[in-house]
């Protein structure tokens, strides 16, 4: 279950980077289209941190339930 965790945090991170492509190449051409790709690199950006959290301190709960 671990690796999942792993899989999902990078593909938030993916999503937030393909969303950063789409601002840098769309502003020039219409700010405003530009608003929705904010919203989803910004709250992608969060997932991954929220993710990274959440699966450090899973890790970290299984390796005191061991001992």
């Amino acid at each position: 279950m671990i690796n999942i965790l792993k899989y999902t945090e990078y593909l938030y991170l993916a999503v937030a980077v393909v969303s950063i492509y789409k601002i840098v190449t769309l502003w020039s051409i219409d700010p405003k289209e530009t608003y929705i790709f904010i919203f989803f690199a910004v709250v992608s950006m969060a997932m991954f941190i929220f993710r990274r959290r959440y699966r450090k301190r899973f890790e970290q709960r299984q390796k005191e339930n061991q001992k």
